[in-house]
């Protein structure tokens, strides 16, 4: 008598990658002293948070966060921000570009994108308070540069990636090792699309910040982006401001996020309109990634992530 192999069972796909991640947040925890998870109340970060507290439940998220804040931030996000800190219990670390502004260490830029500026706060954040570990919400899908880097990603001295000292990582085996002054990025969501953090957050029923839902807002076009009226810079005398229908599919600066002309007020509009677009999301709506075509890999190898 035979006796039948026994089935291999295979999860469905948003749970495996929810496993995916719950496993890395679980080994960073084991590997590092001093992880930290980047936070702005963006609906990538707001994912992350989201997947280590479920890998952490019932105790407490064992990570502080961290926000590089560029002072040009969309007040709905800050507000998400702060009160969900609040609501967990989380310890929140803010490098402020505007204070390294004020005191002389970095200077505004003619086009009044702050985006680029965040490397100097971020890089002397981590030196500062000894973080080994910093989370991101980076993922292979949204930009070249991002696909070609590991989920853990080895960072200098000075903060900088080379790609020549990325590490194989077969069988999800992560190695955290790293010289002192050294640490590590990782991202626990690359291996994720922007339909799958939609379609995650539909089924967990994670709130987001509104902004990511057509509502109407004051907009005026610049180089074929909807950008945000706002004391940043913009708009230009030449530039009219009008009353559109929009929302937002990835969050940062005011003066380099563009809006999409939607209606799609529901997850499930959102997730159709997502379905059927064939740009990503940074491609289609942020500026700072069209500075040239190596932008985000340039700005990786400083420090950036």
């Amino acid at each position: 008598m035979t006796t039948a192999a026994p089935r291999r069972t295979t999860l469905p796909h948003l749970d495996s990658l929810e496993s995916e991640a719950v496993h890395i947040f679980r080994e960073v925890a084991g590997e590092f002293e001093r992880p930290v998870i980047l936070f702005s109340g963006g609906k990538d970060s707001i994912l992350m948070l989201h997947l280590a507290l479920k890998a952490f439940a019932p105790a407490p998220v064992p990570f502080t966060l961290l926000h590089v804040d560029t002072g040009h931030n969309f007040p709905e996000v800050l507000e998400y921000r702060d009160r969900t800190v609040a609501e967990h219990g989380l310890r929140l670390h803010v490098a402020s570009v505007q204070e390294y502004i004020d005191a002389g260490k970095l200077r505004e830029r003619p086009d009044g994108t702050r985006n680029p500026l965040q490397t100097v706060p971020l890089t002397e954040a981590i030196q500062q308070h000894r973080f080994d570990a910093v989370f991101g919400g980076g993922r292979r899908d949204e930009e070249k540069a991002r696909a070609k880097e590991r989920v853990f990603s080895l960072r200098d001295e000075f903060s900088q990636w080379d790609p020549r000292r990325q590490r194989p990582e077969l069988w999800q085996l992560y190695n955290g090792r790293h010289a002192a002054g050294e640490h590590v990025r990782v991202f626990p969501i690359s291996n994720w699309t922007e339909l799958d953090v939609w379609q995650y957050i539909e089924r967990e029923g994670i709130e987001l910040p509104r902004i990511y839902f057509a509502h109407e807002r004051e907009v005026f076009n610049r180089s074929g982006m909807w950008l945000t009226a706002g004391d940043w810079g913009g708009p230009k005398d030449h530039e009219t401001v009008e009353t559109r229908q929009v929302r937002y599919r990835t969050v940062g600066d005011m003066s380099c996020t563009g809006a999409v002309d939607s209606d799609a007020t529901t997850l499930d509009a959102v997730i159709t309109e997502i379905a059927a677009s064939r740009l990503t999301e940074r491609g289609a709506t942020r500026a700072d990634d069209k500075m040239s075509e190596a932008a985000m890999e340039d700005r990786k190898r400083e420090g950036y992530f």
